[in-house]
């Protein structure tokens, strides 16, 4: 995981993160710069190997990257990814109060929970069902919150989409670079091979957008919405546990 530290701050830039802009919505004020303190915060709470530990990892490592290009510029609309990043982010440290208060997390967070500790599961699985589960239901959910939030629709944050998911799927090559066993562990009928291969970031982010503008298209219509939002979790949750079949 150091490469990937090394990844997300770049030389000097490191205490740039929290200089993100608040974004306020009706009982809630809060920015970027509180989220990745939270998330650095669970580091003292799981050991290490912890399935949801590795998946914390790799989202500090976004969300921290994504600050960084929020403070320098990179983004058209600083506000609305500022707002997206926040809202989306929530649903992981909802799901993460959730389980640590006993209760039920959403459908597609419960295999990572079930199985963080599992011996036979990979640091790779753990990160990419955390992933899926935030990609596959989480967003499409975040991008809703943020257009209530800022007033507008889908397709004025189109743009910022695109370019935060160009940086999600810079991201998760270097995550597969960094925790996919090497050459001389990986043979290439281990079944890690295949399960790695067989999830896309890129396919997954596509489904969120088209989700989302279903989502706000049925916004009028809340019983036909939080069906369609149950069984985009359920799905979800199935991705989640398939990718977190044991390989050793």
């Amino acid at each position: 995981m150091e490469r990937i530290e090394q990844f997300a701050r770049p030389a000097g830039a490191a205490g740039t993160v929290t200089d993100v802009g608040t974004v306020t919505d009706v009982g809630t004020v809060t920015d970027v710069g509180t989220v990745i303190e939270r998330m650095r915060g669970f580091r003292s709470d799981w050991p290490p190997g912890d399935g949801v530990a590795v998946f914390n990892e790799v989202y500090l490592t976004v969300t921290e990257t994504l600050g960084l290009h929020l403070a320098d510029g990179s983004f058209r609309d600083r506000e609305a990814v500022s707002a997206l990043d926040v809202r989306f982010a929530e649903r992981y440290l909802t799901a993460v109060d959730t389980a640590v208060s006993g209760g039920l997390p959403p459908e597609c967070w419960r295999p990572l929970f079930q199985y963080r500790r599992h011996p036979g599961v990979r640091p790779l699985q753990f990160a990419l069902a955390g992933i899926n589960a935030h990609i596959g239901h989480d967003l499409a959910l975040a991008v809703v919150d943020t257009c209530r939030t800022l007033g507008c629709a889908p397709g004025d944050l189109e743009g910022d989409f695109e370019r935060v998911g160009d940086l999600l799927v810079m991201l998760e090559e270097q995550i597969r670079e960094d925790l996919m066993p090497g050459p001389d562990l990986l043979q290439v009928a281990d079944p890690l091979t295949h399960l790695a291969g067989a999830w896309s970031l890129e396919r997954a982010r596509e489904a969120s957008w088209s989700a989302a503008r279903m989502l706000w298209r049925l916004r009028g219509v809340p019983p036909l919405a939080e069906e369609f939002r149950s069984r985009m979790d359920a799905g979800a949750g199935l991705v989640g546990r398939f990718l977190l079949t044991p390989c050793r």
